[in-house]
C-alpha cells in the first residue's frame, strides 16, 4: 500500500472516530436532559396536587410532552446511527414524526382537560399554597437551566432546538415564580387560574404549529427552510444547464432535504455527465439538500422550459 493511501485511510478513520465521539456525546446529553425533565415532571405532579395549583399541573403536562419529545429525540439519535437496510432504504429518521404526533395529541387532550378545570376557578378561585408554588418554581428554573446549559453548546439542529425549548420553560417558571409571590403577599388566588389559562393557550398554539409541521413532512411537503424556486434558479445558474423540470423536494424528518430532478444540459456535457452532476450536488448541499437523484438529459431528448 502506498504511503499516500495509508495517510488517506488513517485520515478517514480519524474523521469517523471523531464523528462517533460527537454522536455519542450528543446521545448522552439528550439522555441526561430526558432523565432530568422526566424526574421533574413527577415532582411537578406531586407539587401541583400538594399546592392545589392548576398552573403547576398545566406545566407538568407541558413537561410531560417535553419528556416524550426528548425520548423521541434520544431514540432518533440512536436510530440515526443505523444504516439503511432492505426494509428501510431511506433509514429510520421518519420514526421521530410518529413520536411528535403522539406527543402533540397527548398535549392537546391534556390542555383541553386543564382548561375545563381552570375556567370555573376564574369564577370561584380556590386557595393555593403560594410558598409551595414558589419552591417548585425555583426548582423548575434550576432543572431547566441545567438542561439548557447541557444542550446549548451542541452542534446539531436537534440539540439547538431542544435547548431553546428548555430556555422557554425557564421563562415560564419565572412567570409562576412571580405569580406565587403576588399570591403570597396580596392574597390573590385568581392569579393561579389566570396563569393556567395562559399556559394552556400557549401550549395549544405551540402544539398546533408542531402538528402542522409534522403533517407537512408526512405529506412530503417541501421543508420550510428550503425555497423551491431558489433551488431551481441556483441549478439554472450552473454553466451548461439549460433547464430543470420534474423537480421534487421533500424530507424524512423535516431537517435535511431530499431532491429528485431532471436537468437538461448542453450536448458537450453529456460526454462526461458525472462532472456536471457533481457540480449540481455541491450546489444543493448549500441548501441543506444532502440526498439528491439527478437525471441528466439532452435538449434533443427533452424540450423542457428553459432557464430564465
Amino acid at each position: 500500500m502506498h504511503s499516500s493511501t495509508k495517510k488517506t485511510t488513517a485520515g478517514n478513520n480519524a474523521i469517523t472516530e471523531s464523528k462517533n465521539k460527537i454522536n455519542s456525546a450528543r446521545i448522552e446529553n439528550i439522555k441526561i436532559v430526558l432523565l432530568l425533565n422526566f424526574s421533574f415532571t413527577i415532582l411537578e405532579i406531586i407539587g401541583g396536587l400538594w399546592t392545589n395549583s392548576l398552573a403547576i399541573l398545566s406545566d407538568a403536562l407541558h413537561d410531560f410532552g417535553d419528556s416524550i419529545m426528548l425520548a423521541a429525540s434520544w431514540l432518533f439519535e440512536k436510530k440515526a446511527q443505523k444504516p439503511s437496510d432492505k426494509r428501510y432504504t431511506f433509514g429510520y429518521e421518519r420514526y421521530s414524526l410518529f413520536s411528535a404526533l403522539f406527543a402533540a395529541i397527548a398535549l392537546i387532550g391534556g390542555s383541553l382537560f386543564i382548561l375545563a378545570n381552570a375556567i370555573p376557578r376564574l369564577m370561584h378561585p380556590e386557595e393555593v399554597n403560594a410558598s409551595g408554588m414558589l419552591a417548585i418554581a425555583v426548582a423548575g428554573i434550576v432543572f431547566n437551566l441545567c438542561g439548557y446549559f447541557r444542550l446549548h453548546k451542541g452542534s446539531s439542529l436537534n440539540e439547538k432546538v431542544l435547548s431553546w425549548h428548555l430556555l422557554e420553560d425557564v421563562f415560564g417558571w419565572v412567570v409562576i415564580l412571580i405569580g406565587s409571590i403576588i399570591i403570597h403577599f396580596w392574597n390573590l388566588p385568581i392569579i393561579d387560574p389566570i396563569m393556567t389559562v395562559g399556559f394552556s393557550v400557549f401550549i395549544l398554539v405551540g402544539v398546533s404549529r408542531s402538528l402542522r409541521e409534522a403533517l407537512h413532512v408526512l405529506l412530503q411537503g417541501v421543508p420550510s427552510q428550503i425555497d423551491t424556486e431558489e433551488v431551481r434558479k441556483k441549478l439554472c445558474r450552473i454553466m451548461g444547464v439549460k433547464s430543470v423540470h420534474d423537480l421534487h423536494i421533500w424530507s424524512l424528518s423535516g431537517d435535511k432535504g431530499i431532491l429528485t430532478a431532471h436537468v437538461v444540459v448542453e450536448k458537450k456535457l453529456l460526454k462526461n455527465p458525472d462532472t456536471i452532476r457533481k457540480k449540481i450536488k455541491k450546489a444543493l448541499e448549500k441548501n441543506n439538500i444532502n440526498h439528491s437523484t439527478i437525471e441528466i438529459e439532452s435538449m434533443d431528448y427533452c424540450s423542457g422550459v428553459e432557464c430564465r
